[in-house]
């Protein structure tokens, strides 16, 4: 299989190009040239939101089996590259969002439920689910709906996170101490490891499958308790999990999902929305999730190769509770 690539250096898009380079495929990563490109892909460099930024591709006569296109920003840039590219590759593979639902979806929501209104896929930024949905509509417009694949992931863990979510928990629970762990300690998470996301697409376009896919684990594939638990044992168990009701964050002022990451409380929009998606398509056309145990193990390993200190998109908000913060929750709870 020839696969091409735009973007490929970091996160998710880096995960596919390695998936494909072990797999023996041949790989072109086309990039800013910001960052290395995984060694053995081939690469095109240029910036597609400048003038004439897709020069290296209009001039280059290679051809592909498939694109993968990671793009979260202006919609007409995955317009311009798929109308550069639809005579010369048999697929589009568009890494979305389970965003682009009208929110608030109800629990259980698959591919049919309905999306946000006033995408377009000529616009610039407008904002992140809009931006998503309008991507969407640009791949099928150039590709049509049967040459075309809509990745709606969810939460994306694993190596290479440059979003601040588990690399906040990691180096949390190196610190030690008591922490402040979300309960209920059983409640349902949902997520996919960037390398599992990776190696259903390359699945997706050896099979030639097309339209919208909901991308992330089987609801309650792990818990908070699993997932903390984990990081508290990876990074060499001194961390004290102190389990604490959401009532009692929520009345404190902590914002689930960005100062206490990938958390969100129980029976609410937010759980709905984001850890309880019908995945019976994806799981029927080769998804497989790895245990919690490996993700978390092997971002902790990534973490201290690159120092302890994860790289972060200037586009995403920080994430993490500030330690004052955590020890006033924690003090009054007696701890």
């Amino acid at each position: 299989m020839r696969l091409l690539v735009l973007g490929g250096t970091e996160f998710a898009g880096r995960a596919v190009v390695e998936a494909a380079l072990g797999r023996g495929w041949e790989v072109t990563v086309f990039h800013r040239g910001r960052h290395a490109a995984p060694q053995g892909a081939r690469e095109l460099l240029g910036d597609r939101t400048a003038v004439d930024g897709l020069a290296a591709l209009d001039e280059d006569p290679g051809r592909w089996d498939a694109v993968v296109d990671t793009w979260s920003s202006a919609p007409r840039a995955v317009r311009d590259a798929a109308r550069l590219l639809r005579d010369r590759a048999g697929r589009y593979v568009y890494v979305s969002s389970c965003s682009v639902y009208t929110w608030a979806p109800p629990a259980g929501y698959g591919e049919d439920a309905p999306v946000v209104e006033g995408a377009s896929p000529d616009a610039g930024v407008t904002d992140y689910a809009r931006d998503k949905r309008g991507g969407e509509l640009a791949a099928v417009d150039a590709f049509g709906a049967d040459r075309s694949v809509l990745v709606r992931a969810g939460l994306l863990l694993g190596p290479y996170e440059n979003v601040g979510r588990l690399p906040w928990w990691l180096n949390r629970a190196a610190r030690g101490g008591p922490v402040l762990a979300p309960g209920p300690r059983d409640l349902p998470l949902q997520y996919v490891d960037a390398r599992d996301l990776a190696e259903w697409i390359l699945g997706a376009a050896e099979q030639e499958l097309s339209g919208p896919y909901n991308l992330m684990s089987p609801q309650g594939h792990t818990t908070m308790g699993e997932l903390l638990e984990a990081c508290a044992r990876v990074t060499g168990g001194s961390a004290e999990l102190r389990w604490t009701e959401p009532e009692v964050i929520l009345d404190a002022g902590v914002e689930p999902w960005t100062q206490l990451p990938v958390w969100v409380p129980p029976h609410s929009d937010l759980h709905d929305a984001l850890h309880s998606a019908d995945v019976s398509r994806a799981v029927a056309t080769g998804l497989r999730c790895r245990p919690v145990g490996e993700t978390v193990a092997d971002t902790w390993a990534w973490l201290r190769d690159i120092g302890g200190t994860a790289p972060q998109r200037p586009d995403r908000t920080v994430k993490g509770l500030d330690p004052e913060v955590e020890a006033k929750v924690l003090a009054a709870l007696g701890v």
